[in-house]
């Protein structure tokens, strides 16, 4: 299981205590926002995509969706979203469950700008109801990133 992979991994950095497994899945923005009790954009998303033949995720606020433009200038290609069959077998995790550590060697890694503007956030840790509270500098050396990227657009505001 892919939560055994992630508690593995945080082992390694003596962090796998701050693992939590809730009893109510957490597996989309919505339902780990309000399970936590936060706004929506602290939930660290991680989107899994295809550029080259090859996987990457990028981990974005929860509260934002990508921006076909700004995605297509910084990877010469149009978003393709992985389907959950190739997530599995590419990232190593399952969609609901997808998150930036443990994964397959070859997976590139993407933090987008939108996860500036929090001091924490709470990326996924393999499975539908499992997340971790990070820094951004902890999301950063954890998630073994290649660069911070601009690829969503601003949240839409209701007033």
């Amino acid at each position: 299981m892919a939560i055994e992979k992630v508690k593995a991994y945080f082992q390694a950095y003596n962090m796998e205590e701050r693992i939590r497994e809730l009893d109510q899945s957490c597996a989309t923005v919505q339902l780990a926002a309000e399970a936590l009790g936060c706004e929506a954009g602290r939930i660290a998303k991680t989107l899994s995509f295809l550029v080259d033949g090859k996987a990457i995720l990028i981990v974005t606020a929860g509260d934002v969706k990508i921006d076909n433009a700004k995605y297509k200038k910084q990877f010469g290609v149009k978003a393709k979203m992985l389907s959950k069959e190739q997530v599995v077998e590419m990232i190593g995790h399952a969609v609901g469950g997808v998150c930036p550590f443990a994964v397959n060697e070859e997976v590139g890694v993407f933090l987008d700008e939108s996860l500036r503007k929090f001091e924490t956030v709470f990326p996924a840790c393999g499975s539908s109801n499992s997340l971790i509270q990070l820094t951004i500098p902890e999301l950063e050396k954890f998630s073994k990133y290649s660069s911070w990227i601009d690829v969503c657009k601003a949240p839409v505001t209701v007033n």
